[in-house]
């Protein structure tokens, strides 16, 4: 019964809703959702309070929009005492008419009802009554197994009515279940692929479909979304469909805006030609109903729900299957905001993407790979860029910035702030010759404690110098609390480069950077990276961090592309709960003679 209430109070959007039975002196509510307490402790409201006493005494529907403009009810302490404002009760009744008492909806404003909710209010209590019935009628079937034989034959004559209603009732509450399945399920669905796989077991206790099918508009023509988990033939037949096409019933609803029913395939060759009943004889399809989806800003789609045997349609399945199809609007419509939401917060990661310097000077070569769950738009970024030379030189190597960072998040705004701490550093950078990592660090910590930015993650910055007269560089860093860099020098050694600093926080306040410096000898591979390539849940991150020293020994002779990708290729997870951001810059080696 408290089904039938969460029921009533999702399709009408109310706050209050109860199952009603009427006794001699109280009104007592098996079925409730939002009554407050003593009334809800005790499952009973006296008489005094009941609007539902006005059904069960007239026989018919009780619709007040505003209780306290109406003479009959402007006085009811329920206006008072329980805030009941607005009312919609339908009767309850059991096998032979008489009215038990009412299943209504109760609003705490007032309200204009609409006809389709007091159908679909009418429809449920028809459900809720058959249930009601069938509850009646077995605790009649278990006395009369009691009585003497002589009262067989009206003992097995009340079983058969019995289970004449269990089916009716069956069939009720398979709708109400259909209903409130669809509000549930589809209210948690985040893209177009998750909606499409909780549709394949949706519909199992209504008409039983063979197949349930979701075409979403595009443009000018109808798409299948296929079975992520394994699609049927129709989708693989038949991508897209024209939405001119006068051969199929979906396109004929997007078409023509309404419901289409093929009954069997006669009534298919009658409507739409052979064309469509040999590819419906294919797809082992006899009855068909399509359902426009309609979202907020027009018609989304179509819903196919398919029979392989001949399946008649009642008014009460159409009228359910029309109501969860409106659940399965709202999810369509959801989902296609977040996968453009999406496609577009992933098309602007892409372009915040470093393009890295041309050099013949030293290799350079980075990686990005984003996180394999789609909502998780990351912070991680590279960068790479030449700083101005002292001199004018021609074919003088130029000093070179290189920095990986993480902001922490995964969302749209930790991107966000990714490209402005990006574009802060470099700015901080070019601003304070010569060109201190650590002192452009200092500056954009003070930038950040100033601006209302919530800045929060971790970076490592370093230039990369040539030594005047020898074919060695000099590498000067500066880590807020990034993973440590590896160098890798010509002879396989790989060395871990510990020093760092806090990391990068609004809330820590802006202090003075430390920076460290180290020479490299010709062939040297710096190898930067984020968290995402070797942090992993229940994984041992030491154990993947030696890992990662391994593989830069062993393969940290080939080229910087390749290298990034054995190194993408054995470390990341193919599926990555993170984004992985790599950069490796090697020096040049000594020409051989």
């Amino acid at each position: 019964m408290d089904r039938f209430a969460r029921l009533v109070s999702r399709l009408l959007r109310v706050p209050v809703a109860f199952v009603s039975l009427m006794e001699e002196d109280r009104q007592i509510l098996p079925g409730l959702i939002g009554l407050p307490e003593p009334w809800a402790g005790r499952r009973a409201l006296p008489l005094s309070h009941s609007l539902c006493r006005y059904v069960v005494a007239s026989g018919r529907p009780l619709v007040v929009p505003d209780a306290r403009a109406d003479e009959r009810f402007a006085d009811h302490p329920a206006v008072a005492d329980l805030r009941i404002v607005a009312y919609a009760g339908m009767p309850l009744t059991d096998a032979d008419g008489l009215v038990l008492g009412s299943l209504c909806g109760i609003d705490h404003r007032p309200r204009a009802w609409g006809s389709g909710e007091l159908s679909d209010l009418e429809d449920l209590a028809a459900a809720c009554s058959a249930d009601l019935c069938l509850r009646v009628l077995s605790a009649q079937s278990r006395s009369a197994q009691q009585v003497l034989e002589t009262a067989r034959a009206a003992a097995e004559h009340a079983r058969s009515d019995a289970q004449r209603l269990e089916q009716e009732a069956q069939a009720g509450l398979d709708h109400a279940e259909l209903l409130l399945r669809a509000s549930e399920e589809l209210a948690q669905t985040s893209g177009l692929e998750d909606v499409r796989r909780r549709l394949r077991d949706l519909f199992g206790g209504v008409g039983k479909p063979s197949y349930v099918g979701l075409l979403v508009a595009e443009k000018d023509d109808l798409r299948w979304v296929p079975d992520p988990d394994g699609a049927r033939a129709v989708e693989r037949e038949i991508l897209t469909l024209p939405a001119d096409a006068t051969f199929l019933p979906s396109t004929r609803a997007l078409r023509e805006r309404r419901t289409v029913f093929v009954a069997d395939r006669g009534a298919m060759v009658a409507e739409y030609g052979p064309e469509a009943s040999d590819f419906f004889d294919r797809m082992g399809f006899t009855t068909v109903l399509c359902l426009p989806l309609w979202g907020s800003r027009g018609l989304l789609g179509v819903l196919a729900i398919c029979w392989a045997k001949r399946h008649q349609v009642g008014v009460t399945e159409r009228a359910t299957l029309t109501a969860a199809s409106g659940y399965i609007a709202q999810a369509v419509e959801r989902a296609l905001y977040l996968d453009e939401r999406i496609s577009v917060a992933r098309e602007l990661q892409a372009a915040m993407l470093t393009d890295l310097p041309v050099t013949d000077h030293v290799e350079i070569s980075a990686l990005y790979q984003p996180a394999a769950d789609d909502h998780m738009i990351g912070g991680d970024w590279y960068d790479a860029y030449h700083l101005p030379r002292a001199s004018a030189s021609d074919g003088e190597a130029s000093a070179l910035m290189v920095t990986v960072g993480d902001i922490t998040g995964h969302d749209m705004h930790a991107a966000t702030i990714m490209g402005q701490v990006r574009s802060m550093l470099r700015q901080a950078t070019l601003d304070h010759p010569p060109y201190s990592p650590a002192t452009a660090l200092t500056a954009l910590d003070a930038a950040c404690s100033v601006l209302p930015l919530e800045t929060s993650g971790t970076l490592v910055h370093a230039r990369l110098d040539p030594v005047d007269g020898s074919p060695d560089w000099t590498l000067t860093w500066s880590n807020a609390g990034h993973p440590p860099p590896l160098l890798r020098t010509p002879d396989g050694h790989v060395t871990q480069l510990l020093e760092h600093d806090a990391l990068l926080s609004r809330s820590l306040g802006p202090f003075a950077r430390t920076e460290h410096r180290r020479p490299l000898p010709p062939g040297s591979t710096l190898l930067l990276y984020t968290d995402g390539l070797v942090e992993r849940r229940g994984h041992d991150m030491d154990a993947a961090v030696a890992q990662l020293i391994a593989l830069l020994a062993r393969h940290g002779h080939r080229p910087v592309d390749e290298l990034l990708r054995r190194i993408n290729n054995r470390l990341a997870h193919p599926a990555p709960e993170d984004d992985v951001a790599l950069l490796a810059v090697r020096t040049p080696a000594i020409a051989q003679p």
